[in-house]
């Protein structure tokens, strides 16, 4: 009987910490447990003893681990969870056809995730795995070792980030890895007449399709364009010298549809793969990769940005060429968030510039930069949840992002004392031993007290404080101002309450810590210093708290917190 109990408290003690950012609330777990078993209700005072041992084991465990440990143990909590909270995706079109849904997320380990790279990880995600019960493939497109080199350490960034985010994956593959199938398969195009081998210049490549004429290479019998295409493969062909091209319609509208190129030579033994180093030297662009691996993974569904619509046209004649069924594809606007950085580009050139540390720096969108400053997966998720797959550009304010993770981090962020700049150390008189007994969290008491002393009754208060006449210090007293001291005038709250006296925040000036906060202000960073109450100390790294009147914070070591925002 025990064993069932223990056994039904972790599973709601682990769907309320993954629900709201690490921290199950007592009140919560149990009212589940009574909604599912309310014949434990005549037993209440033993359910709510083991409820507590229950969820100090989960709390103390890591996002991560209580993820995982619901998904292994109680899949159907979290799934059930996420169909009750996202609603209003469209179904996808074509999903009854196929016998079963199949979505990618297919990054350039170039860089890591932002927030802009994060919407078609999770809307492919959550069609294939939650609305539709199919498959997820995470592929790597890694296929340019030159101009969009990969970063070794971006394959696992990236998977760390899907984990993070909630994203577990059927299959991976890594597209430096194929090189030998797609080898085969530009092959038989060139056997089938569909491509050829050019090698005229770039220059005289656009000049041709500007024009809208047939490249001269085009005519070629494929015996000729076979023999090239193994001198391309030796290395026999230097960069710029030869390149494989996908026949179209030389006047096509779009010049760059018209003969679009499938394979380039990179000399790796100036610019190595970094997983293959210089093995290879014909290299395909994406659109071709990404046909033969969309057919040969059965891809059935593929959802990107409108930007890649052109991209779709050239697919269709790889596609078209093999007899194969193109996947439906959905192209949605692209994601502005006003106030955040996430342009790739951007970001590069500050990092090799300096003005941003690395990609976790709190300034920019990555999701590396959001996680460390204290976003919780949950807000990213309703955010891309609610932008959907709309046509349109979708411009969000970086407000909108704060307020849906507040949802989250209200209820888990313990509260503390912290006095910002400018601050003053003030005398307490009239009062006997200076000494507040504070709640971790309002809503949550079951959390339970601690108390703060002020040895010397002195303490330090923000100087626009004082600009009251009279000012309540939050758990000691009301006090009037006196300049350099503070005179104590009663404990009451309804005086308090009926002069609508300011509730302030201090820290002792004996014992208080000094903290340092870094806050992020558009394209610059602030740092900002100042006393906390003693308790601040004892937070664990990664601790997510609140401090009253100021904002929410993450702890990241020592005395450095890293403000998330109010």
């Amino acid at each position: 009987m025990q064993e069932e109990l223990e056994k039904l408290l972790l599973k709601h003690a682990l769907a309320n910490a993954v629900k709201y950012g690490g921290k199950a609330s007592l009140k919560a777990v149990v009212s589940k447990v009574f909604a599912e078993a309310p014949e434990l209700r005549k037993d209440a005072r033993r359910v709510v003893e083991a409820a507590r041992a229950v969820i100090e084991k989960v709390n103390s465990m890591s996002p991560d681990e209580q993820r995982r440990l619901l998904e292994q143990t109680w899949p159907g909590a979290l799934e059930e969870r996420r169909k009750e909270e996202k609603k209003g995706l469209p179904p996808l079109p074509g999903a009854e056809e196929v016998r079963q849904v199949v979505t990618r997320f297919a990054p350039n380990p170039d860089f890591v995730l932002h927030l802009g790279s994060a919407r078609p990880a999770i809307l492919s995600y959550y069609y294939a795995k939650e609305m539709y019960r199919g498959r997820f493939i995470l592929r790597f497109e890694d296929t340019d070792p030159k101009v969009k080199r990969p970063i070794p350490e971006a394959y696992e960034l990236i998977r760390d980030d899907l984990r993070w985010l909630g994203l577990s994956w059927d299959e991976e593959h890594i597209q430096s890895r194929r090189m030998e199938i797609y080898y085969w398969y530009a092959t038989k195009l060139l056997e089938q007449g569909h491509a050829y081998i050019c090698t005229h210049t770039r220059e005289e490549i656009k000049r041709y399709r500007d024009a809208g004429q047939p490249d001269p290479c085009r005519s070629l019998p494929p015996e000729e364009h076979l023999e090239r295409w193994d001198k391309m493969l030796s290395g026999e062909y230097g960069e710029g010298e030869a390149v494989l091209r996908i026949k179209t319609d030389p006047a096509h509208p779009n010049p760059s549809v018209r003969d679009w190129i499938a394979f380039r030579v990179v000399d790796t033994s100036k610019t190595p793969h970094p997983l293959v180093g210089d093995r290879y030297v014909a290299w395909p662009t994406y659109n071709f990769a990404c046909s033969i691996d969309d057919h040969l993974l059965g891809v059935t569904h593929i959802l990107r940005g409108k930007e890649h619509a052109v991209n779709t046209v050239k697919q269709e004649y790889v596609y078209r060429y093999f007899g194969w069924k193109m996947p439906y594809t959905i192209h949605f606007g692209r994601l502005h968030l006003e106030g955040m950085i996430l342009s790739k580009s951007v970001i590069r050139k500050g990092i090799e510039e300096g003005r941003y540390t690395d990609w976790r720096d709190i300034r920019l969108g990555t999701l590396q930069a959001l996680r460390r400053r204290g976003i919780l997966p949950q807000a990213i998720w309703d955010l891309i949840m609610e932008v959907g797959v709309k046509p349109s550009t979708a411009v969000v304010s970086v407000d909108k992002l704060h307020a849906l993770n507040r949802k989250y981090l209200e209820p888990i962020a313990d509260r503390y004392m912290f006095v910002p700049p400018p601050y003053r150390e003030v005398k307490l008189e009239g009062i006997g031993e200076a000494k507040a007994v504070l709640l971790y969290h309002p809503s949550h008491p079951e959390r339970g007290k601690r108390v703060v002393e002020a040895p010397g009754n002195s303490v330090y208060v923000n100087e626009k404080d004082l600009q009251a006449p009279e000012i309540r210090l939050m758990g000691l007293g009301n006090f009037r101002v006196k300049g350099e001291s503070l005179e104590y005038v009663g404990g009451g709250v309804e005086y308090a309450r009926e002069k609508k006296l300011p509730i302030i925040q201090w820290a002792p000036a004996a014992t208080a810590v000094q903290v340092q906060v870094l806050r992020a202000r558009g394209d610059e960073l602030e740092e900002i210093q100042g006393p906390a109450e003693p308790a601040v100390a004892e937070l664990k790294e990664g601790s997510q708290v609140q401090f009253l009147r100021f904002g929410f914070v993450k702890k990241e070591s020592g005395s450095l917190f890293l403000y998330t925002h109010d």
